[in-house]
């Protein structure tokens, strides 16, 4: 030990606060906490030689300390948890969590609109969540969308532009799923009134919104408006229906969080359980990578904390399976002996030890041959290959009566999507609806420009058509020197049939054929991608036309409204201001009245 070490380890105090190691390097190395930081920190140095090699090692490499002074054991747990998110020590515990979870967002605006999102803004939205899965957020706003109609558009609802009238109403509120706030058909207290039902269904407050409800119901009915109340108690059913389907556990439980841990050799796994009016409203399973030799008691300290802070959990009460010596001020500990409590307990152990068995078998099975080895296999046998085609390039045309043609290029690498790698081909030498012509460029395109840049190629080249597109497709590979060097084949969509250069008789491969359904994939891929690039072409091409039939706009201000607005579509989507913004008033004046008589129109 150093005599700076010494005189650091003899000026310590008694208070409680949170301790930091530094090595050689002035590196942050770890982050702990104490009830008394003298005491805590002296006991690294004292008896190393009964302390873990890796508690040895820490020891070796300490050259500096530093403490921060806190009012509470509780205090000193939230900086501790909060400097070793921050600064990821090497000795501390690892909260891992690879995913990045949804969250379901209440934006921050006139009419709030209601969405999924795994990214968090801090402009003054609120979110609720994370949950699980994308399939669970999915059905919880279809659900939320059935009982309280709302908007799904991006226009600024502000009370001026509504006022002026520049917005109208569009499909969704035909068919009901909106109230038309854009065309003052809907209040806006009546709008938030619905925004405030559904934070409490989001909260896991049922039963404030079937009262609620109730209380609507009740008053239509005073009113003889029976098709109004009839219309409240479907949602009404609906409710109970979604309620009977959540795990309730006790009618006598209220706010609380369960907490369980299992711990193993290298890491342990914490559950975490969020009751809300008796029912299980969200669970998660939390795993900790161990570093030195901690307690049980640290490891379910700092990821309640961070369970807790994810999940924005403020409840009284917290079950835990053994008493940690922290007090907290904002809750109380409860370690139940029996009843719903015990039972609650039980299960969360239960999901934590499960959750541990899965994370096993899944690293048994990764160690058996990946999935996409085996389909490559499966494929070099079905085609014929003289090697695995982990390297895939699909092709198809896409065209209405020859006008914008395209032609879509998808990549599959390892039988597996590559979306960066997708290209669209406009097509440059052919006339007309040929395509025949459109694929013997596109292939002699892509092919000699691969070579060229020394790219490397493909083991196999789908053509989403049959002999015809086959033999153009050929004929390219033959200009560039790669025919017979290249796999490829073409596939006919009618019955999926197979064919190879010089092959009259096609192949029929099983439809439950792993190898068919990836060449399927990768059709239908290409079909999609080349579809979509032929749509934007046609509108850029169409917003253009009408941009240039405006007086007083020129090449110069289409370009500056493409390249301001990234999208054609957007241009015309675009508020009087905006366009003022960027054009200046009376270019702004041309353009949105010119494009307001073309919707006339």
């Amino acid at each position: 030990m150093t005599d700076h070490l010494a005189e650091i380890l003899k000026n310590l105090p008694d208070n409680p606060g949170v301790y930091q190691f530094f090595d050689a390097q002035a590196k942050l190395i770890y982050v702990g906490k104490a009830k008394v930081l003298k005491n805590r920190v002296r006991s690294y140095f004292n008896n190393l030689k009964n302390h873990h090699g890796k508690t040895k090692a820490l020891v070796r490499n300490i050259r500096d300390i530093k403490y921060i002074l806190v009012d509470s054991e509780q205090d000193a747990l939230l900086l501790e948890n909060s400097l070793i998110k921050q600064y990821l020590p090497r000795y501390n515990i690892l909260l891992k969590d690879d995913k990045t979870y949804p969250w379901i967002c209440i934006q921050n605006e006139r009419f709030p609109r209601v969405y999924s999102t795994r990214k968090m803004v801090r402009d003054g939205s609120q979110y609720f969540g994370p949950y699980a899965s994308g399939r669970m957020i999915g059905t919880l706003l279809e659900f939320i969308e059935s009982l309280f109609p709302l908007r799904n558009c991006n226009l600024n609802l502000s009370r001026e532009n509504i006022s002026k009238k520049k917005f109208k109403v569009c499909l969704e509120y035909h068919l009901g799923n909106c109230g038309g706030a854009c065309e003052a058909k809907e209040k806006e207290d009546e709008y938030n009134s619905k925004i405030a039902q559904i934070k409490n269904i989001l909260k896991g407050n049922i039963s404030t919104v079937i009262q609620h409800l109730k209380q609507m119901m009740q008053h239509f009915v005073e009113q003889l408006e029976f098709e109004k109340a009839q219309v409240i108690k479907e949602k009404l059913d609906a409710l109970a229906n979604y309620q009977s389907k959540s795990t309730v556990v006790s009618t006598s439980i209220h706010n609380l969080d369960v907490f369980s841990i299992v711990s193993k050799e290298e890491e342990a796994y914490v559950n975490y359980l969020k009751v809300v009016d008796g029912a299980i409203v969200q669970g998660h399973t939390l795993v900790v990578k161990k570093k030195l030799e901690e307690s049980e008691e640290e490891i379910l300290l700092l990821a309640i904390v961070e369970l807790r802070e994810r999940y924005q959990s403020d409840a009284p009460e917290i079950v835990v399976p053994f008493l940690p010596e922290l007090i907290l001020r904002d809750a109380e500990w409860t370690v139940p002996q029996r009843g719903d409590k015990k039972k609650l307990l039980e299960l969360s152990e239960r999901n934590a030890k499960f959750f541990g068995l899965e994370k096993k078998k899944l690293a048994t099975n990764s160690k058996l041959p990946e999935r996409s080895d085996r389909v490559l296999e499966q494929m070099k046998k079905d085609l014929r290959l003289s090697e695995l085609p982990r390297h895939i390039e699909c092709f198809d045309n896409s065209n209405i009566q020859g006008a914008f043609p395209v032609s879509a290029c998808v990549v599959f690498k390892n039988a597996k999507p590559s979306n960066k790698d997708y290209r669209i081909f406009n097509i440059k030498t052919v006339e007309g609806p040929d395509d025949f012509a459109s694929m013997e460029e596109v292939i002699l395109r892509r092919y000699k420009r691969m070579l060229d840049e020394n790219q490397a190629l493909p083991q196999l080249i789908v053509i989403d058509g049959g002999k015809g597109q086959l033999s153009a497709a050929l004929e390219s590979l033959e200009k560039v020197g790669l025919r017979g060097k290249i796999a490829i084949i073409g596939i006919a969509k009618r019955l999926e049939e197979i064919y190879f250069p010089g092959d009259s008789i096609p192949l029929y491969l099983d439809k439950r054929s792993e190898s068919l359904k990836v060449i399927q994939h990768m059709r239908n891929e290409a079909h999609r991608f080349g579809i979509t690039a032929h749509r934007n072409r046609r509108s850029k091409a169409f917003t253009k036309t009408r941009l240039q039939d405006i007086e007083g706009v020129g090449e110069q201000t289409i370009q500056l409204l493409l390249r301001h607005f990234k999208s054609v579509k957007k241009v015309g989507e675009a508020s009087y201001e905006e366009l003022e913004a960027l054009l200046g008033k009376s270019r702004a004046d041309a353009v949105y009245k010119g494009l307001s008589d073309a919707k006339e129109d």
